[in-house]
């Protein structure tokens, strides 16, 4: 849904004068929105449009990825940026060199010296030092992102230090030289040369074991070290010499075994390099007993981790802060540095002493954190390397028909042994983007899905691909699971789609599944010659065995149905995508695909290139409504204005009027019950009322103000004298519009939501349904309009609410969250509704939904450019969905015809179609939209194997 622009803070400040000049910017660049700037930039919208909003200073990432995206001088803007950045920064009493008084560590683990703000792991850290002082051995193992360094570095050595101040304690990382980092930290200990003490180290690995004890003797007699080695698995990843690698785990084991030791070792490594251990005998012996796992943290250990620090220094985190944190960072184990760099940006956008979910909003959060970081990461690769991460990265999300994008945990063993993508893999889980367990890795989290715009291109790219190679690994793991047995190799349709795929995306496939696609296509060309030659003995002996003749012939007609049926889904893809530029092919090719192979996926290529018509605008629709009586149907521009067409022919709508007056975008339009007022809202914070009684003579009514906020959207009563208007104020007004010409306010209802998406009467007026930005849909009980009072709420969506529908008898209640959701609920007593479904399946925010006349049919439409149509017969359990995708970008509105028979769409792609929802007679109707036949050379192109059969001659 496009998100307004707030009006700058009327201060004329350094920081608002930029970003006007940013908004200028945009101006000149055509006022792309901000879901193009960001495809453009690969910065989310959120971030790009605070950087204009005048708040606060950009990062200069952001802005110079805004004025690339908007053509501007780079040179220019970072000049300008820098000038501004030097101008504003005037620190806060609170604030040191580099926000040095930040409770809050960031992306780097906390260190001994911080342990005044390391919260949250009390009950490992004493495990820790329980088993330490039973065992002198011990292994950390965890997840990355997990916390183990800072269990190691802030929980256990600074108990420790605390505990039993005069015990030394050396903290180390191996290194590619871990006999040098022994070294080092031994001559720091005693005071000796780095050189000799190296040199000492490498005669013998023993000599770990007595430098150490030399060194405790002269302290006392009952002095330890204790040892702690982070990041042990560096002996592997970063240390190339085996001998080295060798002498460092067995000096340890010494140093720590030894009768006469006075050495604790505690070792912290990464739970992917689980199996790295196994290749030393006495370091797995010696691991039996002495394993520490570090999981993911309790919702209670969150809340110390978020409030805690804060308290530290005297400031306060808003309850509905610590909420919303918690809720974001449960179950991910590789969370906690992302969190930490999230609250350590909140800490600068702090409101005095209080750490609040406005500035946390502000920020981005945690989910445009990590989006920000990937985008950095990514654009640091080579070009091998990007590939590689694009590969990845789409491999560990799954696109399953039915359910959200979700993250994907994929096996090392499925990854292949491949250097380069091992690289990568390496290099994002540095950057905390991946979680890297001993056999396995999956997305640090599932905000990198939803809010990385890079990311989500590459999945809307091509959702049928992803998923033939999703089928393809799985087929290949059973392939190998059941020791490469031939019964499990692909065949017929099956092959043919994944070798078409295969054709396109090669980097993509591993090692593995290239050697069961290539077992797969010999045993098919084995398979084929069997048949050939089983059909020339067959014709030899046909008077002797007829029967089996017939056998042949039906095994030749089924390899020739499924690889019709193959070439068909790819036809009917390619059909979709056609359509925008050659509507007249993009038919005929889905109509014979279907006829070829009558599936789901080409019926709804066939219904999504047969539109009864398309209106071109010269803007994006953001709204579209039909009048009561279905002759008229009115179109919001992205440009203020609205046009009026007839539909005497649904087939050739006529446009018969534009309304102008809106100053900006117009958000909502609605016909009242009686089809003589019309009703439009729009960004300059107004309503306006239209008498539309002559309908090619409409005439202005009245304007409505009291909004601060664009207004989103707008809705009639059924008995049409009462209006309501929703807004990003945080208000919908109730207007009474019994005479359109004088309206008045009746009340507003003061919504906790900073942003009211949509507003909804029920079928008997008595109940109004509003939501926002804060995942929430408000039953208010509005009998009485001029005292409203709030019936219920609605919980369950887990981000903005976007969209609302009630079903005709008032019953059933459709709410669209940008969560990608549609869910059902029973209203019929509004004081006490139920859930009743959850609808899945789109692949982005759902911005529009609608009921048919009858009830028995829900539409729902969003940012992944399709429109979903549901049956809601039974809305326990709805079926479907038909999923139409002709659209080339964002639906925005959808609408149904008072009869039914007509679905109304609006699109950011500048279009509104119209569609036949009497499906079977669009199909027998299909050629009516066909002026030129397919020609023999393009029927050859798509049809290749198929003898020239146009489907539609005339």
């Amino acid at each position: 849904m496009p998100r307004p622009e707030r009006p700058l803070d009327g201060e004329n400040t350094a920081l608002t004068r930029f970003a006007a000049d940013l908004r200028t910017l945009r101006e000149a660049a055509g006022r792309p929105t901000y879901r193009q700037l960001s495809a453009r930039a690969h910065y989310s919208t959120a971030s790009l449009s605070e950087a204009a909003a005048g708040r606060k200073l950009p990062s200069l990432a952001v802005t110079l990825a805004f004025v690339d995206a908007c053509g501007g001088d780079r040179a220019v803007w970072e000049s300008r940026w820098s000038a501004l950045a030097a101008e504003l920064h005037t620190p806060s009493p609170m604030d040191g060199p580099d926000d040095a008084a930040s409770p809050y560590a960031g992306l780097t683990c906390f260190e001994i010296e911080d342990v005044e703000r390391f919260f949250g792991r009390d009950d490992e850290v004493t495990d820790l030092m329980k088993r330490l002082r039973e065992q002198r051995f011990l292994c950390v193992f965890g997840a990355s992102g997990a916390g183990k360094s800072s269990v190691l570095r802030a929980g256990l050595a600074a108990r420790i230090r605390e505990e039993t101040p005069d015990r030394p304690v050396v903290v180390l990382t191996p290194g590619p030289q871990p006999i040098e980092e022994c070294a080092v930290y031994l001559a720091k200990l005693t005071g000796g040369q780095v050189s000799a003490i190296r040199d000492e180290l490498a005669a013998e690995p023993r000599n770990l074991h007595l430098r150490i004890r030399q060194t405790m003797a002269e302290l006392g007699d009952e002095v330890e070290l204790l040892l702690i080695v982070d990041q042990f698995e560096e002996v592997f990843s970063s240390c190339s010499d085996p001998g080295e690698r060798e002498w460092f785990i067995e000096a340890l084991l010494i140093a720590a075994g030894t009768a006469t030791s006075r050495t604790r070792v505690v070792l912290g490594v990464r739970a992917d390099f689980f199996g790295h251990l196994g290749q030393y005998p006495r370091l797995v012996a010696a691991l039996r007993d002495a394993q520490v796992l570090i999981g993911s943290m309790s919702a209670d250990a969150l809340r110390e981790v978020v409030i805690r620090p804060a308290a530290a220094v005297n400031c306060t985190v808003e309850t509905a802060l610590v909420t919303r944190l918690v809720a974001e960072a449960a179950g991910h184990p590789g969370i906690l540095p992302l969190l930490s760099h999230a609250l350590r940006e909140t800490w600068r956008h702090r409101g005095g002493m209080a750490l609040t979910l406005a500035g946390y909003d502000r920020t981005g959060g945690i989910r445009y954190a990590i989006s920000r970081t990937a985008e950095e990461v990514y654009t640091g690769l080579d070009p091998d390397r990007r590939t590689a991460a694009r590969n990845l990265f789409l491999r560990l999300t799954a696109t399953d028909d039915g359910i959200t994008d979700t993250r994907r945990r994929a096996s090392l063993r499925e990854l292949g042994d491949d250097v380069v993508t091992a690289d990568v893999i390496d290099r994002l889980a540095r950057a905390r983007l991946l979680t890297v367990d001993k056999d396995s890795v999956e997305l640090a989290h599932e905000a990198l899905i939803r809010h990385w715009p890079r990311l989500r291109d590459w999945l809307t790219e091509d959702r049928d691909g992803l998923r033939v190679h999703r089928q393809l690994t799985t087929a290949t793991d059973t392939w190998e699971a059941l020791g490469k047995d031939e019964s499990t190799l692909y065949r017929g349709m099956r092959l043919a789609l994944a070798l078409e795929w295969a054709e396109r995306y090669e980097t993509a496939m591993s090692p593995r599944e290239r050697r069961f696609l290539q077992a797969s296509k010999s045993i098919e060309i084995k398979c084929g010659r069997r048949l050939r030659q089983l059909v020339v003995v067959l014709s030899v002996l046909v008077l002797l065995a007829v029967t089996t003749t017939v056998f042949a012939v039906r095994a030749q007609q089924t390899a020739t149905g499924q690889r019709n049926a193959s070439q068909a889904q790819v036809v009917a893809s390619q059909a979709i995508a056609l359509y925008p530029t050659d509507p007249d092919l993009a038919v005929q090719l889905s109509l014979s695909a279907h006829r070829l192979a009558p599936t789901t996926h080409t019926r709804e290529a066939l219904l999504s290139t047969l539109p009864l018509a398309v209106i071109s605008h010269p803007t994006e629709i953001l709204s579209v409504a039909y009048s009561p009586d279905g002759r008229t149907l009115a179109t919001a521009n992205h440009d203020g204005s609205i046009r009026l067409w007839n539909l005497a022919d649904p087939r050739k709508p006529v446009v018969v009027g534009v309304l102008t007056g809106h100053t900006s975008e117009i958000y909502s339009v609605t016909f009242s019950p009686d089809g003589r007022t019309l009703a439009s809202g729009a960004f300059d914070r107004t309503v306006r009322l239209w008498n539309v009684t002559e309908i090619r003579r409409p005439l202005p009514a009245a304007i409505l103000t009291g909004h601060t906020e664009a207004v989103k959207s707008v809705a009639f009563s059924p008995d049409g004298r009462t209006l309501v208007s929703s807004s990003m104020d945080h208000r919908a007004r109730l207007w009474d519009v019994a005479d359109p010409a004088r309206p008045t306010e009746l009340d507003n209802l003061d919504a906790d939501a900073e942003a009211l998406f949509s507003a909804k009467f029920s079928g008997d007026g008595r109940t109004l349904a509003t939501g926002g930005d804060d995942s929430t849909v408000r039953l208010w009980n509005v009998a009485d309009p001029r005292n409203p009072t709030l019936s219920s709420a609605l919980t369950g969506h887990s981000q903005m609410v976007l969209a609302i529908a009630i079903s005709p008898d008032g019953h059933t209640l459709a709410s669209a969250g940008d969560d990608q959701t549609v869910r059902l609920w029973d209203i019929a007593e509004p004081a006490r509704p139920r859930p009743l479904a959850t609808l899945t399946g789109h692949a982005d925010g759902v911005y529009a939904v609608a009921f048919s006349s009858d009830g028995r049919t829900l539409a729902s439409a969003g940012d992944d450019r399709t429109v979903r149509l549901w049956d809601v017969t039974d809305t326990r359990s709805p079926a479907g969905p038909t999923t139409l995708s002709s659209h080339t970008d964002a639906v925005e509105s959808v609408a149904f015809s008072p009869d039914g028979r007509t679905l109304a769409t609006a699109s950011w792609d500048n279009t509104t179609r119209l569609l036949d929802t009497n499906f079977a007679q669009d199909g027998a109707r299909a050629c009516e939209h066909v002026r030129r036949p397919i020609t023999e050379e393009q029927w050859n192109h798509y049809f290749p194997d198929l003898d020239y059969a146009p489907p539609c001659t005339s």
